[in-house]
């Protein structure tokens, strides 16, 4: 592995599950964490955004149930598959790591939960910063991350 570790949020993250503006982009990351070339990284919250997505889409009608359940199940096997191959860590939300947040919530007038990002992504050593949220995109360049801003629908 060239130990090039790379940062997911929600919005990059769906991306992989949902055909949207630059999901072929996200797709690739996949492969070639898969392949062992890239490692990616995650925080522990983004799967509870990534489900919550998913089931807005059911309510909405967005999604049929087995669409729902197949993409769920798909995304939890996925992460145990790349943890278990170890390109994938998933950083976990704890104090120190929440504590980072608040001078960013402070900074740049972000959500916790976005804030979150950003400082998971420094906690995982990340070396690419993927986001379709344009507000977490400059502030995460502001804070010395190398991001990647990926296009809405």
């Amino acid at each position: 592995m060239t130990g090039k570790n790379v940062y997911l949020d929600s919005s990059a993250i769906l991306k992989r599950y949902i055909s949207e503006k630059d999901s072929e982009v996200v797709r690739d990351l996949f492969r070639d964490a898969y392949r062992g070339e890239i490692k990616l990284a995650f925080s522990f919250w983004n799967i509870g955004e990534v489900l919550e997505v998913f089931d807005k889409k059911l309510r909405r009608g967005e999604l049929s149930k087995k669409n729902f359940n197949f993409l769920k199940k798909g995304f939890l096997a996925e992460i145990k598959r790349f943890t278990r191959l170890g390109v994938l860590e998933v950083v976990p939300v704890h104090s120190l790591i929440l504590a980072d947040t608040w001078k960013l919530i402070e900074k740049y007038h972000l959500y916790q939960a976005d804030a979150l990002q950003i400082a998971s992504a420094k906690y995982a050593g990340a070396e690419r910063f993927y986001t379709a949220d344009k507000r977490l995109y400059n502030a995460s360049i502001d804070e010395g991350l190398s991001a990647v801003l990926l296009g809405g629908d």
